[in-house]
Parts: structure tokens; C-alpha cells; sequence
């Protein structure tokens, strides 16, 4: 079960009370910056992990400015698309709810449901995804830190990232090529254990370094391990099959 820290109470809860119950996910984002996006980032990773959980999940974005260029900078990004918060929050109640917000910054207001808070990033223009030959080195780069951790984003960190991402990437390819294996029971178990405990996806990208270095685990298996956990990170980790090594 997915547990994460409640910004509200300080304590570690279950995300859901009611894993099979539709939820309400809202990310509140006030500005258009790194740190914004990183909300967003944060927001479709918490999505993500509830649905491999079996849990029916409704995104939702409340914002006061910029909300074309953040639901524009969600999709370059892949993240999920995101229902206006003010339009459908009043209606659905809040039964069943999840916030995320930035450390400090404009959130819920006092309600049910738990809240998720998210340190800042700097770095860039949020304008720079743009620019980008492959926005998936702007997530990487965001998603490397735990989300309680501040992130500088300083010179040569996207291009870092956007080589890392590629020696992944081949890797994937390679091992594609191999007979397909399922998925090692201890390994997927590492992967959920990860995101579980309060969506630790450095720690998943840890699992998948480790798991590079295991030579008892055939190509196949690595390949769709790689394949498994890209359903949580949304890298394109499978983009580069069929291509000329």
C-alpha cells in the first residue's frame, strides 16, 4: 500500500483509505517555474503509482495564473492531462482526496484528505522545455531527488541528463533483443517497495542501476523490468527499439 508523509499531520498515512474508491488528485501550482513543474511532476507520479495500485484516480489542477502554460507544459513533460480544480472540486466531495502543493506555498485550504508538499527547484526558465530536443531530460533531472529535497538544476544538468537517459535507453534496446523473461519477483518487489514508501523514485532509479549490475538476470528480464517501472517514471525508457545500434 501506498504510504506517504501528510504535510497536514507530519505523520505517515496510507494515500488512500479505500484503495478501489475514485480519488481526487489536485495539484495546486501558483507561478509558472521549475518548482511549479515540479508539483505537476509530482502529481502525475502520485497518479501513476495509485493506478498501479488498482485505485481509480481523477487529476485535477487549481492554479490562478498560468494555467494554459502549465496544462501546455504538463503534456511536453508526460504528464497526465489535468480537469480544471475550480470547476469540478465543489462537486465531488471530499471523501477522498490528495493535495499536492509546494513547501510553503499556496495549498488547500482546511478539508479532509492528505497533502503531499513538495520542496523547491531552481535552475532554468521554465521556458526552456521548449528549447529541449527531449523534455523526458527535464524529468529525469527533476525526478533524481526525493521530492522533500530542494533541486539546483545548474548548468550542464539537463545535458547530463539527457546522456544518462540515453545510455538507459540503449540499454533497453538491448536487452529487447533477447528472449522475453518475466519480471524478478524480488526485483518487482524492490520497485514497489520504492514507490511505496512516500513515492521514492530515486529509489526506483537506484533498483534499476542495481539491477544492471546482477548478472544472473537475463537481457529479457532487464528489458521488461525497464518496462514495467517506465509505467510509474513515463521516461520513453522503449523509445529507441528497432533502431540501428
Amino acid at each position: 500500500m501506498l504510504r506517504i508523509l501528510d504535510a497536514k499531520s507530519g505523520e505517515t498515512v496510507p494515500a488512500v483509505s479505500a484503495r478501489r474508491a475514485l480519488t481526487r488528485v489536485e495539484a495546486h501550482a501558483s507561478g509558472y517555474d521549475l518548482t511549479a513543474l515540479r508539483v505537476l511532476l509530482t502529481t502525475d507520479l502520485l497518479l501513476r503509482a495509485l493506478e498501479l495500485g488498482g485505485t481509480p484516480v481523477l487529476p485535477l489542477l487549481t492554479a490562478d495564473h498560468h494555467q494554459a502554460e502549465l496544462h501546455a507544459a504538463a503534456t511536453t513533460l508526460g504528464i497526465r492531462p489535468f480537469e480544471d480544480g475550480r470547476d469540478l472540486a465543489a462537486g465531488l466531495g471530499e471523501a477522498q482526496v490528495v493535495h499536492v502543493t509546494a513547501t510553503g506555498g499556496t495549498g488547500p485550504a482546511t478539508g479532509t484528505g492528505v497533502t503531499l508538499a513538495v520542496a523547491p527547484a531552481d535552475g532554468p526558465d521554465a521556458g526552456v522545455l521548449g528549447t529541449l530536443a527531449d523534455p523526458a531530460a527535464l524529468r529525469l533531472a527533476l525526478l533524481d531527488a526525493s521530492r522533500s529535497t530542494a533541486v539546483h538544476l545548474g548548468a550542464g544538468a539537463l545535458d547530463a541528463a539527457g546522456r544518462r537517459l540515453g545510455r538507459l535507453r540503449q540499454s533497453v534496446a538491448h536487452w529487447a533483443r533477447s528472449p522475453s523473461r518475466p519480471v524478478p519477483e524480488k526485483v518487482r518487489g524492490r520497485l514497489r517497495d520504492a514507490w511505496e514508501d512516500d513515492l521514492d523514485v530515486p529509489g526506483v532509479l537506484a533498483v534499476l542501476h542495481w539491477m544492471e549490475n546482477q548478472p544472473e538476470i537475463p537481457d529479457g528480464a532487464r528489458f521488461e523490468t525497464c518496462a514495467y517501472a517506465d509505467r510509474l517514471l513515463a521516461l520513453d525508457l522503449t523509445r529507441d527499439l528497432g533502431r540501428a545500434a
